[in-house]
């Protein structure tokens, strides 16, 4: 069994695949040995899983999935990594590599097709730029999974894992509440990767909520008010709103007393409920349709 994490045998692949790191694709691979199998017992990689793992690597990650559950279905965009995974993932034959962009696999297929009769969880060394739009991906597809565990640059962690009232919230910390519980695991410094970020990491895990909060008149735009909400920070809600879109503060300020809040509370102050009411009161108007 070879180390994947060992930088001389990285250094290896790297020479004899002609390998080199995209920076477009955030290529930043693991090489400090205790992380990857921390992420896998902690991200539900057990004989009764079958885990989604999202960027491969050099399949450090995966093959410590591959250990401890009954199936991995690892996506990988990059066409220059197959090869290498062939190779370092020769051993485990419980792994099937999808040469895909995740945003454009059909992920309730897979479960249906390569986990029949298992629970399913993702596992996932995310690429910082697309940590966001991955994720909320994931969580809008409404995916038969019990929990997501991903690994992300620290001050993105902080922010997806804070709760609501509190300074650190943002739109998507909102976004992810809806549908989830988030929560920190641990930190990895920037020193456990190849080649070295400029930022620190940290490994949360998302655990599905089977029901999604109550009384959402209209979804999408819940969200679009969300996302209006904290466009401009530290405003108040009613500029912030009035701004992206386009309506008189006055208008927002009477929907915000209506709704049974100060008129000059900001989005960092709510909580799920008042979101939601106030979303709901927005929504009622029409005027923002």
């Amino acid at each position: 069994m070879r180390n994947l994490t060992d930088v001389g045998f990285i250094k290896d692949i790297i020479n004899r695949y002609g390998f080199s790191f995209s920076k477009s694709l955030g290529q930043n691979f693991l090489i400090n040995p205790s992380v990857c199998p921390r992420i896998a017992e902690l991200g539900n990689a057990n004989e009764n899983f079958g885990i989604i793992e999202i960027g491969t690597g050099f399949g450090v990650l995966t093959a410590e999935l591959a250990k401890r559950s009954k199936k991995v279905v690892a996506i990988e965009i990059d066409p220059r990594l197959v090869p290498v995974l062939d190779e370092t993932l020769a051993e485990y034959h419980n792994v099937r590599i999808i040469n895909k962009d995740v945003l454009k696999v059909d992920l309730h297929r897979i479960i249906r097709e390569e986990f029949a009769g298992l629970s399913v969880a993702v596992c996932a060394n995310l690429p910082y730029n697309l940590t966001s739009p991955i994720i909320m991906y994931l969580l809008e597809q409404r995916l038969p999974v019990k929990s997501i565990t991903v690994m992300v640059q620290k001050e993105a962690g902080q922010r997806l894992c804070a709760n609501l009232g509190t300074r650190e919230v943002g739109a998507v910390s909102v976004a992810i509440n809806y549908f989830a519980k988030a929560r920190m695991l641990f930190n990895v410094s920037r020193g456990s990767f190849m080649p070295k970020p400029n930022v620190d990491s940290c490994v949360i895990r998302l655990d599905l909520r089977e029901k999604t909060p109550e009384g959402v008149l209209n979804e999408a735009f819940f969200f679009k008010t969300v996302r209006g909400a904290f466009s401009q920070r530290r405003k108040t809600l009613a500029n912030s709103v009035s701004s992206a879109f386009g309506i008189p503060k006055e208008m927002v300020a009477e929907i915000i007393l209506d709704a049974g809040f100060n008129a000059n509370i900001r989005p960092e102050q709510m909580k799920m409920e008042d979101f939601i009411r106030f979303s709901n009161g927005l929504y009622k108007t029409n005027i923002c349709m």
